[in-house]
């Protein structure tokens, strides 16, 4: 089922008519849509004050907290589209993967994966290992009425390089490896994280989502060939398994503008883009029949008003003619933003694109 068609045949929910939704169907718009990556959280001072002595995982599976959080970047920067407070590495953790966020790290994990008898370790993902999800997202969306929900999950390319180089890296070189010395593995692993993702963002669909992103984070350091011969079909597999049910799919990397148009065929509905591609340069890339998202450099942010009006009505012209254009930042809010700048840009772009 194509993102134009309301989920499972019914008629249009009460955010199917939002700018945010037409946007991703490729629709007029009375205005172009913003919703900021990280932007639950990360740069607001009431996020860190109910976060306060709350580790990252275990606010994640609070559903009072998640919804608080969710909903503040709303309250504030009277955004499009809320995006659910989690992490990509949450359903890892909920199968029993023995793994932590930790400040200034990032997600860690405590045993990696670097043969085929750890594939044991990963069993299937249920709706009862994430009902906190469930709940909290029943919070949010009796709260934001039209104001649609994103949920989100990481892709298996991601997923499998935190699992085998035990957190973050710069080099990839553990996953890389595995990779390239013994194919199969890899296929095996990336498949059964695919299931897990899908797992994941079905439950979120069925909780009440309208629209999921799917963050390849990572997948920005590899070929385009190398991406299409060994991690496209596993993207693939996680956005059919959704596309059922009638939710935009968006999906977005970093430093993926010579994966663009690949991205794409993996089937989203929405191609996020970085800041490195202008629109219209990712437009030509990514083809005909998909709306595009971005791409404002995050660090313009902190260069003054006048700065930052001036970068945004580069990318709305660069965007001018798409099909379909929903403005966000080329990755996440940095977490020294002012979130005052974050306000304006939200009113400086639906200001300037009113039609």
């Amino acid at each position: 089922m194509s993102a134009n068609v309301s989920p499972r045949g019914k008629q249009p929910t009460h955010t199917y008519d939002s700018a945010f939704l037409k946007a991703c169907r490729r629709e007029p718009v009375p205005h172009t849509p913003v919703w900021f990556m990280r932007q639950a959280g990360r740069s607001l001072p009431e996020y860190r004050k109910v976060r306060e002595g709350i580790a990252m995982l275990d606010s994640c599976m609070r559903p009072d907290l998640v919804a608080e959080i969710t909903l503040q970047p709303v309250r504030r920067h009277h955004v499009d589209a809320a995006i659910y407070f989690s992490d990509i590495v949450v359903p890892l953790k909920a199968i029993g993967i023995d793994l932590d966020i930790k400040p200034g790290i990032g997600p860690v994990v405590e045993e990696p994966f670097r043969t085929r008898a750890d594939l044991a370790r990963l069993r299937d993902l249920t709706p009862e290992d994430v009902s906190y999800v469930t709940e909290a997202i029943g919070l949010v969306t009796a709260e934001l009425g039209s104001t649609p929900l994103i949920g989100f999950a990481g892709a298996p390319f991601t997923l499998a390089s935190y699992l085998i180089e035990g957190g973050p890296s710069r080099t990839y070189e553990n996953a890389k490896a595995m990779m390239y010395g013994d194919p199969e593995l890899w296929a095996d692993l990336l498949d059964r994280l695919a299931d897990i993702t899908a797992a994941f963002l079905t439950v979120q669909i069925e909780a009440g989502v309208s629209a999921v992103q799917l963050f390849d984070s990572w997948a920005g350091a590899l070929a385009p060939a190398d991406y299409q011969r060994s991690v496209m079909s596993a993207s693939a597999k996680v956005l059919d398994a959704v596309s059922g049910h009638g939710v935009p799919r968006i999906h977005f990397g970093v430093g993926t503008g010579e994966l663009l148009g690949l991205m794409g065929e993996a089937g989203a509905d929405v191609v996020g883009v970085d800041w490195r591609v202008p629109m219209d340069e990712a437009a030509r890339r990514v083809g005909p029949g998909k709306a595009l998202q971005g791409n404002l450099d995050p660090t313009v942010l902190f260069a003054g008003t006048e700065a930052v009006e001036a970068k945004t009505r580069e990318v709305l012209a660069q965007a001018k003619g798409l099909e379909g254009h929903i403005f966000n930042l080329g990755h996440g809010v940095m977490p020294n933003t002012d979130p005052d700048a974050l306000t304006r840009l939200v009113d400086h772009v639906h200001t300037q694109t009113a039609r």
